[in-house]
């Protein structure tokens, strides 16, 4: 079961993502990220803190969009994930190429240093 909400604040859109994400349901967070670069959104973070797991699918989902958001300088970054789906995306080296912060505090500064 996943849970996706989005919210606008201070000028950012926050995907929230709860529950897990699978082959089942990869494809409605896909529809989400879509939606949102068409919407022309350059600051994007999601928020993982409830994201109790990912498979493959779904980090592959972030992956297809790595070159989309570089080619229209969108800034994503995920923070709160947990020790187990952070140990997926280091594993896979995903770490190196998406934006990891432990907080939203974290999240938020490197959005104004930008």
């Amino acid at each position: 079961m996943l849970s996706i909400n989005k919210e606008e604040e201070k000028g950012h859109l926050i995907i929230r993502l709860e529950g897990e994400v699978d082959a089942s349901n990869s494809v409605e967070l896909d529809e989400v990220i879509q939606e949102v670069l068409n919407d022309g959104i350059k600051d994007i973070l999601v928020d993982a803190y409830k994201l109790q797991y990912i498979s493959s699918a779904g980090l592959g989902v972030f992956m297809s969009y790595l070159e989309d958001f570089k080619e229209n300088n969108v800034l994503f970054i995920i923070y709160g994930l947990n020790e187990k789906v952070m140990n997926v995306f280091h594993i896979l080296g995903l770490d190196q190429l998406i934006t990891i912060t432990s907080t939203k505090e974290e999240a938020e500064k490197l959005l104004h240093e930008a």
